[in-house]
């Protein structure tokens, strides 16, 4: 039966394959390249040619040139390929060949280009002039596309006289998921073979597709299991190159259609809207202008704080992604406690990559309302395409058991309890686990904020119990704490993050404080945000502020989303409005208080939620009062004050959270609130965005802030450190003294 999440798909498949491309590296033996195998038949057996540059090879066989780029791992484009690409024809020329066939080695044609000359200035022979001189080649060119053909891998095939697939290669320009647009003639000599709105779709929203879609738009010519035969043989198109095809219809309604789906899936974005127009100019400029036009964008934004914010995060997400692919116990059997939201999210999760779950619940009732929870969420996969009814009942009957009590469990590898955020709750949880799983069961709590040292005492063996935090819903979210309690094993931490990559999480190790990494900085960023509020501000302000940022949603929104009872309950656990040397806000406490406003779950919060959600009156009465009970004169706040304010705060407290050691990178927190708490991706994260600011920059602002607010304020000394020795966060290291 098939699994959800078990198979990759094509655009899965060929994303793992970009990130090969832009990361410029393969694990292999001994950590080092290694050469692949060539592509079927003709090249088994290669001719070394000494003229041609290492990562090219050249054999002729009658008069067909067989070119093979072949740059481990994933034939990346770099200046050896280009220079051999340009001698490679040369030698087809002087060798009078009647066609050359040019595929890639080993399981990519061509997936990108060499991140190691990304942040250079471009060294010729330049890609345009290598893809250039293919279109112009006096004999025909046929791609014999293997695998993946990403980037400037498609552009260089978009130059040939033919495309030949193989049925599993995967075709696409995502560029923009990277803050640059195609820059080697993809947004002009695409739309001349499929027209304006395909081209349109692939290249502003980055989309990658399979051979037999790139067969029904007119990318591909033909679809073979072997590319390499079939280009060597099938008759090429009676056709001019594609730059002399003509110009592509003007297509305003699907233009205006791209801008909108870029507003809402990027929004804030550059190079989504700049590749919009540049394909429209492919309908009215001649190709030089166009190509000319392309260049001049690419090289602009390839040097872009967007582009290298996303960079940033792309090369994060592989390492953090790589930590689960070596060590560790694979876990076939579950134990989830807890069927609520999370609990059967988890579980749901769990199943689809193929581990059995047994989902524990206190009594009848909520083992039901658990089942019915689970159901849910393979209705919903339904729904939504991702599976069929018949193999959703199957994987739900196959991979299911409820329970009530711990009686009766099975002998699990795993057990994770997603039950109340209370301390005394999950140790009863995990006594009852200890008692009822073998001693060599990995033991997992989800919780948000509490010490997972004081859950786990008095277990046996705590060097097996680890904090997993998920974040909600768990089925989606990519991002996974991995919290390392004081007793956590290495292996147990190993077994964790294969776990989280067999998952498809993005893992993140922690340490242990109140929060771990992103609760900790949503704390202090809302406390910054509440301080406002009493000096002036107003929450809707607040709020739009922080969408213009780029946040998903405003602190306030958000809370009014999840409910203010979950933050006024950890305030009073935290003991906010006693605590020493801290400026206590109690505006939200009166909200709960008071008003009994919880959200959108009683129709009112920090808004009004009768249908759209409007800013209160109420609200702001409370807020202007505290300012006078507080003795504070409100006054007028900017935007960008606000925005400044904010996202200070969150990375004066990261850099405490690196001193600490809580975080051992300050990529890992760029991580966790980027997909954990929607701080745009295009800025990098807080670390990363307070890097392109300039730490004196930054240093400067908590200084000013501090001299108006000590309680709330303070230069940490990692941050200093850093400053003074004109270094950024990780050359320092941790220990804030």
């Amino acid at each position: 039966m098939a699994r959800r999440g078990r198979a990759a798909t094509p655009a899965e498949s060929a994303a793992r394959l970009l990130a090969l491309a832009f990361a410029g590296r393969m694990d292999h033996p001994g950590g080092q390249p290694s050469r692949r195998s060539s592509p079927p038949e003709t090249v088994r057996k290669p001719v070394p040619d000494p003229d041609l540059p290492d990562p090219i090879r050249l054999e002729m066989h009658g008069g067909v040139a067989l070119v093979v780029i072949d740059n481990p791992p994933v034939n990346v484009t770099s200046r050896a390929v280009r220079e051999g690409l340009m001698a490679a024809l040369d030698r087809a020329a002087a060798a009078g060949a009647t066609r050359v066939v040019l595929t890639g080695a080993g399981r990519a044609f061509v997936a990108g280009a060499d991140a190691r000359e990304f942040d250079a200035a471009p060294q010729p022979p330049h890609l345009p002039d290598v893809i250039a001189r293919i279109e112009a080649f006096p004999v025909p060119v046929v791609a014999a596309i293997n695998g993946a053909a990403l980037g400037g891998g498609l552009e260089i095939a978009l130059g040939c006289r033919m495309r030949v697939a193989a049925p599993g290669a995967t075709l696409g320009l995502p560029e923009v998921t990277l803050g640059v647009v195609p820059g080697a003639g993809g947004t002009q000599r695409l739309p001349r073979l499929t027209g304006l709105g395909p081209a349109l779709s692939l290249i502003a929203e980055g989309r990658t597709i399979a051979a037999a879609e790139a067969a029904r738009l007119g990318i591909v010519d033909l679809v073979a299991e072997d590319p390499v035969a079939a280009a060597r043989t099938a008759p090429v198109p009676d056709r001019p190159a594609t730059g002399a095809l003509p110009a592509p219809a003007p297509d305003p309604e699907a233009a205006e259609a791209a801008r909108k789906q870029a507003a809402r899936r990027s929004p804030g974005q550059v190079a989504p809207v700049a590749a919009i127009a540049l394909v429209e100019a492919a309908a009215r400029l001649p190709l030089a202008e166009g190509l000319a036009k392309e260049r001049e964008t690419f090289l602009k934004l390839k040097t872009s704080d967007q582009a290298a914010a996303l960079r940033h995060v792309f090369f994060a997400e592989r390492t953090a992604m790589g930590q689960g692919r070596k060590g560790g116990a694979e876990i076939v059997t579950a134990v989830v406690v807890g069927g609520g939201n999370m609990g059967a999210s988890i579980a749901y999760a769990l199943a689809g990559v193929g581990i059995d779950v047994a989902l524990v619940e206190a009594d009848e009732a909520a083992r039901e309302r658990a089942r019915a929870n689970v159901s849910r969420l393979y209705a919903e996969a339904v729904k939504r395409g991702k599976a069929t009814a018949e193999t959703a009942a199957a994987e739900e009957a196959a991979r299911f058991a409820f329970h009530v009590g711990y009686d009766a469990l099975p002998a699990a590898d795993f057990a994770i309890e997603a039950v109340f955020e209370d301390l005394d709750v999950k140790r009863a949880v995990f006594a009852k686990l200890d008692a009822a799983l073998p001693e060599t069961a990995l033991l997992a709590t989800n919780t948000s904020y509490l010490d997972v040292n004081r859950i786990f005492d008095g277990l046996r063996r705590p060097e097996r119990c680890v904090g997993l935090h998920f974040f909600s819903p768990a089925h989606v979210m990519k991002l996974l704490e991995v919290v390392k309690g004081e007793r956590t094993s290495a292996e147990t931490l190993a077994t964790a993050l294969r776990l989280g990559s067999r998952l498809k999480k993005i893992p993140v190790l922690a340490g242990v404080c109140d929060g771990f990494i992103g609760n900790r900085i949503l704390t202090r960023y809302r406390q910054a945000c509440d301080v406002m509020l009493i000096e002036g501000a107003l929450p809707w302000q607040v709020d739009a502020a922080m969408r213009d940022f780029g946040m998903a949603m405003g602190p306030y929104e958000v809370q009014d989303l999840s409910g203010l009872d979950i933050a006024y309950a950890n305030r009073k656990r935290l003991g906010w409005r006693t605590k020493a040397g801290f400026r206590y806000v109690p505006i939200a406490d009166r909200i709960v208080e008071e008003t009994g406003r919880l959200g959108r779950k009683t129709g009112a919060g920090w808004y009004d939620h009768d249908g759209k959600p409007t800013p209160s009156a109420a609200i702001e009465a409370i807020v202007v009062e505290e300012s006078a009970r507080a003795g504070v004169a409100r006054r007028a706040f900017s935007d960008a004050e606000i925005v400044e304010r904010a996202t200070t705060a969150m990375i004066e407290e990261g850099v405490r959270i690196l001193a600490e050691g809580i975080a051992g990178r300050s990529a890992d927190i760029d991580l966790v609130m980027v997909h954990g708490y929607a701080f745009p991706r295009w800025r990098g994260g807080p670390m990363h965005y307070a890097e392109r600011i300039g730490l004196a920059e930054v240093r400067r602002r908590i200084e000013a802030l501090a001299a108006e607010d000590p309680l709330s304020w303070g230069v940490p000394d990692l941050l200093a450190r850093a400053v003074d020795a004109g270094r950024g966060f990780d050359d320092l290291g941790g220990n804030d003294g």
